[in-house]
């Protein structure tokens, strides 16, 4: 049991995204206003993105900038360089995030002006007349 409590412990950080996943997620399907559904699409994808950090991190890796000539002569160790593949694709995933988030707020914006609320039920009542 002690195992198992150690275990958890040592990834808390797992936990913690799973958790600000489980927000978010709600935020999306339980809410009836559009921004905190979109508020909640924020919180989900931070936590991928951190998630997706979190696993690209080596304790004592050092950086991947070789020098060419080490490397030629004595090869690379995998182990001791950091993967710098995860933090590039999240880089890109946050720049596609906040594009979508402002695309969103356009549209959102645009449908305040047509019907005059953000809350879901709402819309769909003036759309069913």
């Amino acid at each position: 049991m002690e195992l198992i409590v150690q275990e958890i412990v040592a990834k808390y950080n797992y936990w913690l995204y799973v958790i600000l996943m489980m927000i978010g997620f709600y935020a999306m399907i339980g809410k009836r206003n559009l921004v905190k559904k979109l508020l909640g699409l924020n919180i989900f994808q931070t936590a991928i993105i951190l998630f997706f950090v979190s696993i690209g991190v080596k304790r004592g890796g050092a950086i991947p900038i070789l020098d060419k000539y080490e490397v030629l002569k004595h090869g690379v160790d995998a182990t001791q360089v950091v993967n710098p593949l995860p933090h590039v694709l999240m880089l890109t995933a946050i720049v596609v995030s906040v594009s979508v988030t402002g695309v969103a707020l356009a549209i959102l914006q645009r449908i305040f002006r047509e019907y005059g609320t953000l809350e879901e039920d709402e819309i769909l009542e003036k759309i069913g007349k």
